[in-house]
């Protein structure tokens, strides 16, 4: 069987092994694991001490070359090295020991942060730091949003909601406690109906607030909105228990004659038909919807409206359908 011999054996060249009398060439990767079974190999990373880093930058400076150091002490040369031109740049070689990035912000300055973003939540990371170099000179993009974050503020898109004032929050109650006992069959008799315009534009225009956790719905951190303007498709669209209506798609603003000669006689009119006289059609308090026009054609058709409290979108089934569409 072959024998591995050392460097020590001058009996045979470097690079080969001796295989009874004869010397046989090692190949290249025998030959490099031979290289490495007499030095420390640096994917273990061994922790080099104050005292051995002496040693070599000693040796390096009594002019051994680094090779010569890297096979007498059995390091890599590339540490050799590294810490050589680490030595020659500012004199020294320890490690310095860091248990965390150091702060760029005071205290003081972390608070002034946190009343700036709450006094004014629709300010950016880069209009916050900006403010923040004004005041003290100190600040940046990074490490701004950084502590917001250890302060518990994140960048998150705003709650929008329904402005409702006193008279709207009175006719919601009244209409909630008087359906508050409807049976599932009442209920199945009422076609929910609305439009809904699917926007190709972003309607918040990516804007973001500064919130804690866990205060999605408080005042601060919602934006009463109920209309959306932009350029989109209008889509029309009825349900109720166990069916639905067919989606009627346009691309203009829907009024009271559109409503009429589309909505009504094409869609509700059908649903009166099968359904007889218990058949309530709700739509909602839009202009287009209370027209005189619309209201004649409910009237002649024999069709029955539920009465609506305006400013209720939560209470029609059909917005929930729109949401997860």
């Amino acid at each position: 069987m072959a024998r591995i011999v050392c460097h020590s054996d001058e009996s045979v060249r470097e690079g080969y092994i001796r295989n009874g009398f004869k010397e046989v060439k090692l190949f290249t990767s025998a030959l490099k694991a031979f290289q490495c079974n007499n030095r420390i190999v640096m994917a273990q990373r061994k922790h080099l001490d104050d005292f051995l880093l002496g040693r070599i930058i000693g040796r390096l400076e009594f002019g051994r070359t680094q090779l010569e150091v890297s096979e007498e002490l059995g390091i890599d040369q590339s540490v050799i090295s590294r810490l050589w031109q680490r030595f020659q740049y500012d004199g020294n070689v320890s490690r310095c020991y860091s248990t965390s990035r150091p702060r760029v912000t005071t205290p003081n300055e972390d608070r002034y942060l946190a009343v700036t973003a709450k006094r004014n939540r629709r300010s950016t990371a880069s209009d916050l730091s900006r403010q923040l170099s004004s005041a003290t000179g100190n600040g940046s993009f990074w490490a701004t949003y950084r502590r917001l974050g250890h302060i518990g503020l994140y960048a998150r898109r705003p709650v929008r909601c329904v402005p409702l004032t006193a008279t709207h929050c009175r006719l919601r109650l009244a209409w909630s406690r008087e359906h508050a006992l409807w049976t599932p069959q009442q209920w199945s008799c009422v076609i929910f109906s609305d439009e809904s315009r699917f926007s190709l534009q972003s309607d918040s225009r990516r804007t973001f607030i500064w919130r804690a956790p866990g205060t999605r719905y408080h005042q601060e951190n919602t934006i009463e909105r109920h209309r959306y303007g932009g350029a989109g498709w209008l889509v029309w669209g009825g349900i109720i228990l166990g069916s639905r209506t067919d989606l009627h798609v346009q691309s203009v603003t829907m009024t009271g004659h559109i409503y009429r000669d589309v909505i009504l006689e094409q869609h509700v009119r059908l649903f009166r038909g099968a359904m007889g006289a218990e058949y309530l059609f709700m739509d909602d308090n839009a202009r287009p919807h209370r027209a005189n026009i619309v209201d004649e054609c409910l009237q002649s058709e024999y069709i029955t409206r539920m009465d609506w409290s305006a400013y209720s979108p939560d209470l029609n089934s059909i917005e929930h359908v729109w949401d997860m569409l």
